[in-house]
């Protein structure tokens, strides 16, 4: 079977503004483009300037999506976010970056398979694995 296919991570936010500009500023970014609630005629009044849709790119061309939850948006230990880098001083600038305001879970070093990893859950819950 051959099927045309491309996986987005979508991420559901308390602001997604707030977190979209915190992974801007840790890994180098653009916004491409932001839809809001208010876009949609009835939308309530207190909704209007929540974020409906949001693209995001970061480190080189990697895209993220991003919208304000309705409901709590919280942090999961059944998925995390993998990024890896071909430069040792990019990937531990961007895992001291993710570690403002987190949780370092494992600290960004070499490791025994000859790889540098570290695993940090950011500010906002997101757990993210940097590999060089």
């Amino acid at each position: 079977m051959n099927m045309a296919a491309k996986l987005v991570t979508y991420l559901m936010c308390k602001d997604a503004r707030k977190q979209a500009e915190f992974y801007k500023d840790a890994l180098g970014g653009k916004i491409h483009a932001v839809k809001t609630f208010g876009e949609i005629p009835g939308t309530p009044e207190e909704a209007r300037e929540k974020v409906m849709h949001m693209v995001l790119t970061v480190a080189g061309e990697n895209t993220l999506f991003l919208s304000d939850s309705f409901m709590p948006a919280e942090g999961s230990r059944n998925m995390s976010l993998s990024l890896t880098f071909d430069d040792e001083a990019e990937a531990r600038k961007a895992f001291d970056r993710l570690s403002e305001g987190g949780k370092v879970q494992y600290p960004f070093e070499q490791q025994p398979w000859g790889a540098y990893y570290g695993e940090v859950v950011d500010p906002f819950g997101v757990t993210w694995q940097i590999v060089k």
